[in-house]
């Protein structure tokens, strides 16, 4: 079994994928039950996952071949991993983590909305800087690539999220961002869904035309990992569970039950 047959970049970069979330969203909920304190040991606990991304993405730069690809893929997303589970701790999150207030609409809204996330917001920019200074003239800029992949799915999300979309599934959220979905909205697609839908199936099909004329798996990586990211942005539209893959990895019991922190067009744009 060759590490750079297509295949194999497939499923490790799914698995991977499907993985990472399941163990973050199972110690988020964990360190949930303990409370504050719990949920910064967590934070603290989990540092070295992100040394050991530092150290496995700087590694991947002097190696072109398939070992610096998987090295790369595999930092950038532990990289990655820390400062989402780090946000969902609470731990990085922005000066204003509070529910929107009623009735606020234009700029107001978004300010609002930004303040709940801007450290997380500059935590994932200053990664990204900081990884596209060491790729630079570097053999291997998988990790680069992979990260900056994120990144722009993640604004995407995030905006579509704000500007509105007909499903938000937002009951995995632990107590630390429970006030997050009131800065979303609940309506029909804007215009921006079918933009970031066609830009993500872009990338994933020009990811792999690459992956189909190079042995190396980056292409492949990044192809599997454009498609996710094209079915997390299906899922805000079609009405498909799915928590139900990672739901069966939480703790026993769940979370509390929590009312429901918006309603469809509960703040104007």
């Amino acid at each position: 079994m060759s590490p750079g047959a297509p295949w194999v970049a497939l499923l490790v970069a799914a698995a991977a994928w499907w993985a990472s979330t399941g163990v973050i969203l199972r110690a988020v909920a964990l360190a949930d039950r303990g409370g504050p304190g719990a949920q910064r040991m967590l934070c603290l606990m989990s540092l070295p996952v992100l040394g050991a991304g530092a150290l496995a993405l700087t590694l991947s730069l002097s190696d072109p071949g398939a070992l610096g690809d998987y090295l790369g893929f595999f930092g950038a997303l532990a990289i990655w991993g820390w400062i989402e589970l780090a946000f969902l701790t609470g731990a990085i999150t922005g000066p204003a983590p509070l529910p929107c207030p009623p009735g606020l609409s234009g700029w107001a809204r978004f300010w609002s909305g930004f303040g709940t996330v801007a450290y997380h917001e500059a935590a994932l920019v200053l990664a990204l800087l900081a990884i596209f200074h060491l790729s630079d003239g570097a053999a291997n800029s998988t990790g680069l690539l992979i990260f900056s992949l994120l990144f722009a799915a993640r604004i995407s999300a995030k905006l579509n999220l704000f500007f509105g979309v007909p499903r938000v599934h937002g009951d995995l959220l632990p107590r630390p961002l429970a006030h997050l979905p009131s800065h979303f909205r609940i309506r029909p697609m804007t215009w921006l869904m079918p933009l970031s839908l066609a830009l993500l199936l872009w990338a994933m099909l020009a990811a792999a035309l690459r992956g189909a004329e190079s042995a190396a798996p980056r292409h492949v990586l990044l192809a599997t990992l454009a498609g996710l990211a094209l079915l997390e942005h299906l899922l805000m539209i079609l009405p498909l569970p799915d928590d139900k893959l990672w739901r069966w990895m939480l703790p026993a019991g769940g979370r509390p039950a929590r009312p429901k922190p918006f309603k469809e067009d509960a703040n104007g744009i």
